[in-house]
């Protein structure tokens, strides 16, 4: 894969895929197409929408997804329990505050926060795709630019 590194369109496929990986997500993506040498108005549109790509189809099928893990064997099942158990201790501030408590939790670029977890949250909580989508996408929006800020320098946004 380090041949991807090498060409404009490599760098562009690899920030798109990297962002698209569970934990990693945009805030890993961005890092990377800044040591690429990928300039940041094309690493992070490329980034957003690779973080986004996953979300809609986190929220429809990982119901499902957990009902198969949990049949096929007790350490997936492990797994499973684990994510619900993390997806449901958010529960009070998603009630509170809604799609804005949705937002917030995939806009702050810590560990374990993001558009994978906010989809699952959502998925978990029973939040409406056409509800929990626009806030996990704008979610990322914020992450993206303060990654931005973080991986490029205000400096080279700016001018």
């Amino acid at each position: 894969m380090n041949f991807l590194w090498k060409t404009f369109l490599g760098q562009i496929i690899m920030t798109f895929l990297i962002s698209m990986v569970p934990i990693i997500e945009l805030r890993g993506a961005l890092p990377v197409a800044t040591g690429a040498g990928l300039q940041w108005y094309i690493a992070l549109p490329v980034a957003i929408i690779g973080n986004i790509v996953p979300v809609p189809f986190i929220i429809i099928f990982i119901k499902a997804i957990f009902a198969w893990m949990r049949s096929a064997n007790g350490f997936f099942g492990k797994i499973v329990d684990r994510l619900e158990k993390k997806a449901f201790s958010k529960r009070a501030t998603i009630d509170k505050y809604g799609p804005w408590g949705l937002w917030l939790f995939v806009a702050i670029p810590l560990p374990g926060t993001g558009a994978w977890t906010g989809a699952l949250i959502a998925a978990l909580l029973d939040i409406p795709l056409k509800k929990s989508f626009p806030a996990i996408a704008v979610g990322v929006l914020t992450a993206g630019i303060i990654m931005a800020f973080v991986s490029y320098g205000a400096a080279a946004l700016i001018f």
